[in-house]
């Protein structure tokens, strides 16, 4: 099967899009880009195979009764299995990082409490990934990250060892770990495990296990040939393929907020490190834009700074500000500064929720500043990009364009993160 594929390598997550000759998203990978921007791009292509194989078996379920459940729970304990053959990858590159001879005297203590780490963590897996379980993220790093640290202090105590030693030699494996990228006969493996373990949890499908092993089988067999790739994103530079099949974030996410929603006429895209106001034609081709030209303030990696500083997830920004009486006035934008203001407005006694919701307030002007640069917001305007899915951040923006333009259809995909993989894919495809 001939697939063309878009891949924007964003500087906190990287993204991928797959589709098929005619024009068909088959399958979406997203990955942590962390430093190496290679691995991101490989890790999130690769996702976005594992999604199409996904897509691909649930057409050879057809609406055959339980099909979706079956799929859902299929999805579920491949992660399941793709995350214990990591958390076995990550125990054995940690107990090669023993040999180094500052740990000679404690080796065998250090041996055997990361054993009682990772199998405490091993234990907790099936939990992890339960039906419903409430993740904040979906990445390896963060989950073995999170638990390691829960687990490993109180094990060195008991152990009698440095908890600094064992976090060393953590943090030298879990590099190594994001450097390694799945053999498609592994995932395999963990595709066909997942669904013995799907068929063993879900009652009530009208497809036998004989049949529906056979389906996926089948799908496994076809090749997902890469006829066309082209990159896009703030590290598009690093992306290992010739300069022809790179396009600009702007072309890309012009194109891909077209391809969601072909009425579009203006775009926003708030991403990691920048904010662009673009203007399209009726094709999707870019009439004009305008984006920060000086530093991050106001982006995601400012809202990132902002929960890091307020102790709480990136994803918890946008409920809390929701719960506001009132939007603080913040006087800044910058990174630099807003540790400093965010910290006397809550020594003056301001809420969090105030404070946040000011917060969202001021970014969203920023960007309504780059869209007046740009032209303007004409119907239909469409939101793209991480921050499309902090439902404050929109909350703002909708009331900002209510205030300034009036009546204007406002489109926000769910899949708003891979607009500019799409139009990275659109463009793979128009290129052959």
């Amino acid at each position: 099967m001939r697939t063309f594929i878009g891949i924007d390598l964003g500087s906190t997550t990287t993204k991928a899009i797959l589709m098929d000759e005619n024009r068909i998203v088959l399958g979406r990978g997203i990955t942590n880009s962390r430093s190496n921007y290679d691995v991101a791009a490989r890790v999130s292509k690769q996702e976005a195979k594992i999604s199409a194989r996904f897509t691909l078996f649930n057409q050879a379920l057809g609406t055959k009764g339980g099909a979706d459940r079956l799929l859902a729970d299929l999805e579920r304990n491949f992660r399941l299995e793709q995350f214990l053959s990591e958390l076995r990858q990550l125990e054995e590159t940690c107990e090669l990082y023993l040999d180094n001879p500052r740990f000679v005297e404690i080796k065998t203590t250090l041996k055997e409490a990361l054993a009682v780490v990772f199998r405490k963590i091993e234990g907790e897996a099936a939990n992890i990934y339960a039906p419903g379980a409430d993740r904040k993220s979906d990445f390896f790093r963060d989950i073995a990250g999170s638990r390691f640290m829960n687990i490993a202090e109180d094990v060195a105590r008991q152990a009698g060892i440095s908890f600094d030693a064992m976090l060393n030699i953590y943090d030298k494996s879990i590099i190594d770990i994001e450097s390694m990228v799945s053999s498609d006969e592994a995932v395999s493996l963990q595709l066909l495990n997942g669904l013995t373990r799907a068929l063993r949890d879900v009652a009530g499908v009208e497809v036998s296990e004989a049949d529906a092993q056979a389906a996926l089988k089948k799908v496994l067999d076809i090749e997902l040939e890469e006829t066309y790739v082209v990159g896009t994103g703030y590290g598009r530079v690093r992306l290992p393929f010739p300069k022809e099949h790179i396009r600009s974030e702007i072309l890309c996410h012009g194109m891909g907020a077209h391809m969601m929603f072909p009425g579009t006429r203006t775009v926003l895209d708030i991403g990691g490190q920048d904010t662009k106001g673009i203007q399209i034609d009726e094709n999707g081709i870019v009439a004009n834009f305008q984006m920060n030209d000086r530093c991050a303030a106001g982006c995601g990696r400012y809202l990132g700074y902002i929960a890091d500083e307020m102790k709480i997830g990136l994803h918890e920004l946008g409920p809390i500000a929701m719960k506001a009486n009132k939007a603080t006035r913040i006087n800044s934008t910058c990174t630099v500064f807003a540790g400093a203001e965010l910290r006397d407005r809550l020594a003056l006694g301001e809420s969090r929720a105030d404070i946040l919701a000011g917060l969202h307030r001021a970014i969203m002007l920023r960007a309504m500043s780059i869209l007046s640069r740009s032209g303007g917001v004409h119907d239909q305007f469409t939101f793209t990009g991480g921050v499309a899915k902090n439902e404050s951040a929109v909350n703002e923006l909708r009331k900002l364009i209510k205030e300034n333009y009036g009546d204007i259809t406002i489109n926000i995909s769910d899949e708003s993160i891979y607009t500019g993989a799409l139009g990275g894919a659109s463009f793979a495809h128009r290129a052959v």
